[in-house]
């Protein structure tokens, strides 16, 4: 069993909400505009780290983190990537992929609006997680947490931070 942390546009914030439980998980995803390194090492000194880059992040943060990530934990595929869309509203960059080779787990950020989303036509949960940062038009700082078990997603679980 394999406890994620999912979080998105920190825009360079990073506190210690946000630290308090990426302690308790046993990997963190991050989903784009991470926005600083000091997120980045912040985040890997305590948990492994996978993540997007996304639209704010600069040169040197997409060198070191791709535009799509595409992999397997326990027997679960997940595809992550910032500007992905969701279900009847793929971005036209996703939507011929996902239909070809649909991943059991779709995973976007971007819009700051946390989304939970079972697309029934594909078989994908999509899952954004909102904002954990401080910029942008959301009032509520948000992430996700959950477990992978085997090939189960389960204890999905919102969590909110203060108001912005």
């Amino acid at each position: 069993m394999t406890h994620i942390l999912l979080l998105s546009d920190t825009h360079g914030y990073i506190d210690e909400q946000i630290l308090k439980f990426v302690k308790q998980a046993d990997e963190v995803w991050h989903v784009g505009d991470i926005g600083s390194f000091e997120v980045v090492e912040a985040i890997k000194k305590l948990k492994p780290l996978r993540a997007v880059y996304g639209n704010i992040d600069d040169a040197l943060m997409r060198l070191e983190y791709p535009l799509d990530a595409k992999f397997t934990v326990e027997n679960v595929s997940v595809w992550m990537t910032h500007i992905g869309g969701y279900p009847n509203k793929y971005a036209p960059r996703v939507k011929n992929e996902i239909k070809k080779k649909p991943p059991t787990l779709f995973i976007s950020g971007h819009s700051h609006i946390l989304k939970v989303i079972f697309d029934k036509k594909l078989n994908v949960l999509h899952l954004n997680p909102g904002a954990a940062g401080k910029h942008g038009f959301h009032k509520v700082r948000t992430m996700l947490r959950f477990y992978i078990d085997n090939d189960k997603i389960t204890n999905l679980e919102v969590i909110e931070l203060e108001k912005r």
